[in-house]
This record gives C-alpha cells, structure tokens and sequence, in this order.
C-alpha cells in the first residue's frame, strides 16, 4: 500500500512540473526577434474632415505584427494609432486646424522590436465643429439659431458629417467664471434641435463654443436672451364653436368638454363621431393671441370588463400620431392653408405593451397627462388645431378628456 501511496505521490509531483513548464513556456515570448522590420513603402495620403487616411505597402518581414502611427495633435495631445498587418492603412484623426501634420509610421514585429520611422505629412480638411458654429449663426447675414425659448435657450445647428461634438453653454457664476451649463448638447445627429430649459426669466449673457471629443474648440459666440415667462391661458376665454373642417362628434359632447376640469367621466369629455371615417380634427380658440409654449392632454379612458383595471387607456380615440396646428385667424375652410404647424408628436407607453393591455405604470402615466411641446421658433397664435393622424386602434378618431394650453401670457 505505501508503494502505491509513493507512486502516485511521484505522479502528482510529475504532473504539477509540466502543468508549471507550461505555464512558464505560455508567459514566455512566442519570438525573440531583435532585429527590427522593414519599413512601409508607397505611402500616400487621402485628407479628411479632422484627419486622413494613409496607405502603405507593408514589409515581408513573416513576424511582422502590426504598423503604428505617432503624431501630436495642435493642443499638445500625443496620438497613436494602430493597424493589423492585415490591413494596408490606417486613419489618423482629431486635428484641429488644416495645417500640415508630420505623422511617424513605424512597423513593429512580434518581439515589439520596432521600425525606424518612416515620415508622413498629412493636411486635414476643416474639423466639422467650425462647419456647426457657423451654422448656429456665427456668421454677418446669417439666421440667428440661439433664440430665447420658454424658461430657456432653443439652439438648432447643423451637423451633416455626424461627427461627434459638443455645443457647450456657458454662462459666468457669481465668481465672474464662466461655467457649462450641465444640460448642454452633445450629440452625433446631423440636425441638433434642442431646448435647454431651467433658466429664470431674466436677461443672460451666454457664450456658446462647439468641441470635438479630441478637445479641439471653435470660436466663442456671445449672446444675451431673456426667456419667455410660461403660464396656463384662460380657459374661460376658450370658445365653444364648431369650425370649418372640423369632425363631428358625439352629442352628448362639446369643446368645453376638454377645459371644463372633468378628467376622465362621460360626457363631460370630447370624442369625435367614429361613424365618419379618414382622420379627425378639432379647432379651439384660445381667445387670445400669444405665443405657445405646449399643451399638456389627458386621454379619455374606455370603460372595460376584464381585466384589473375598470378604466383603460391606449385606446379606441386615444391619440397616438397626431399633428397640432395655429392659425392667427379663424378657419374659413377645412384646409391648413395658412396655418403654421406647431408640433407632430408620436404617443408610447412606458411597457411597451401591445393595443388592449396596460400595466399600472401606463395607467398612472396617462392619468397624470401627456405635455406635449410646441415648436419655440412658431409665431404667435390664437386658434390651435388638433388633428389625429392614427390613435392607438389605428383609426383617425380622437377622444380627448381634457387639456391645458401654456403660453406666453404676460
């Protein structure tokens, strides 16, 4: 028995020495090589927005491994860029400016021995931040797009190429330093819309600059803006009268339905007639001129039987695409002719669940109403027009229990 024991106690040993041969073999360099490659040859340059694209012959060195780039951009960051020895080019990127930039290509084997540098000049085309700053209006003649919006600033810019910026607002402390305003833009997308709110209403003196992920900057842009003040409108001024191409609806209904404070409860909401088909509209006047900052609308909800809710939102008349549209007269005809859209909206469900289900967190969501924009550049109006392009059955009807209108009022 003892021999057994030692024998297999001398196996163990045995395989625990190959297991750490192994290891020690696995952790070693696969080659040692010291002798460093060839170098690239056939370089030539394609230049790009903020960089560019360099080609190469590649060395016949069997080990080679990979090819590398070493550049330092104008800010003083150094750049390295790495390419397979698979691949025949690599792109060099985050210039600021349109200067020539002298870029180090070494090759590099598989012990790392590396290359002596073969020297390349590239002359990036303009970085795509310039071609946003000048969009915003930078420029003498151009439309201003930083205009002052409902307790904020509304900025449009133009981003065509996709690049990755940064749109920073700043505005000066109580130190005098001026500081980025923390909901600033950064975006990929080729046209930026946003509406940056939270500011109070009185004048501010803003500085706006565009940056790219490589910290390159453009110009400063200076501007003061006063937001708008936004309150509810009267609804005791709102009128009750049908419109020229507005949809039937039921009679048990009326306009005043939907300001009269009833949320939810027949008839003291507004449905159009679902016996009339093609996509249903309502006109209100708001009995008043003024610029608009939203609306906010609570949907009818249907009386159901199954289920755990009596009530069900999502459903029949409940807009889901629609359109809304001012006008600073009363419609003669059915048609938009004159009449500016102030927003096209498109209703979702936090469960993402299909038409005929709801969990409570759709239920509550709904309950507490949908406040929907307006478009901060439309003028000022007093007749809206709510028209339902699909609601969540898929028809044209609208069912609406009730709304708010905000705006611009003092």
């Amino acid at each position: 028995m003892k021999r057994i024991i030692l024998k297999r106690s001398f196996f163990a040993i045995a395989i625990t020495l190959v297991v750490i041969g192994c290891s020690q073999t696995d952790l070693a360099p696969l080659e040692s090589n010291s002798v460093p490659p060839g170098l690239v040859t056939n370089t030539s340059v394609v230049n790009l927005p903020a960089s560019a694209k360099i080609t190469y012959t590649l060395p016949t060195d069997a080990d080679l491994l990979y090819i590398k780039a070493e550049y330092t951009l104008a800010n003083g960051t150094k750049m390295q860029v790495k390419s397979s020895y698979y691949n025949n080019s690599l792109v060099v990127e985050g210039f600021g400016d349109t200067k020539p930039h002298v870029i180090n290509l070494y090759s590099v084997n598989r012990s790392e021995s590396v290359s002596a540098p073969v020297q390349v000049t590239v002359t990036p085309l303009e970085n795509p931040i310039w071609a946003v700053f000048r969009s915003l209006g930078s420029l003498p003649n151009t439309p201003f797009k930083v205009i002052p919006a409902f307790a904020g600033v509304h900025i449009e810019a133009l981003n065509q190429t996709r690049a990755s910026v940064s749109i920073l607002i700043m505005e000066k402390n109580d130190k005098g330093d001026w500081t980025v305003n923390p909901n600033s833009i950064y975006t990929s997308t080729d046209s930026i819309v946003k509406t940056i709110r939270g500011l109070t209403i009185v004048k501010h003196n803003l500085a706006i600059t565009v940056r790219d992920r490589w910290l390159n900057t453009t110009d400063t842009l200076f501007t003061s803006i006063t937001p708008y003040p936004e309150s509810e409108l009267d609804k005791s001024k709102f009128g009750n009268s049908d419109f020229p191409g507005d949809s039937s609806h039921f009679a048990a209904n009326s306009r005043s339905g939907m300001w009269d404070g009833e949320l939810q409860n027949w008839p003291r909401v507004y449905l159009t007639d679902p016996a009339n088909p093609g996509q249903h509209s309502v006109t209100i006047d708001t009995g008043v001129l003024t610029k608009l900052s939203r609306i906010k609308i609570w949907d009818y909800p249907e009386y159901i039987t199954t289920g755990n809710f009596s009530r069900s939102y999502y459903n029949i008349g409940d807009l889901k695409d629609f359109e809304i549209w001012g006008s600073t007269t009363a419609p003669i005809d059915g048609s938009l002719t004159g009449w500016t859209k102030l927003g096209h909206y498109h209703g979702a469900k936090p469960s993402g669940l299909p038409f005929g289900q709801q969990t409570s967190e759709d239920y509550n969501t709904a309950l507490a109403g949908f406040s929907w924009d307006f478009d901060v550049t439309a003028p000022a109006v007093r007749y809206i027009k709510i028209k339902s392009i699909s609601n969540w059955q898929g028809l044209g009807t609208l069912s609406i229990g009730e709304i708010k209108i905000y705006g611009a009022t003092n």
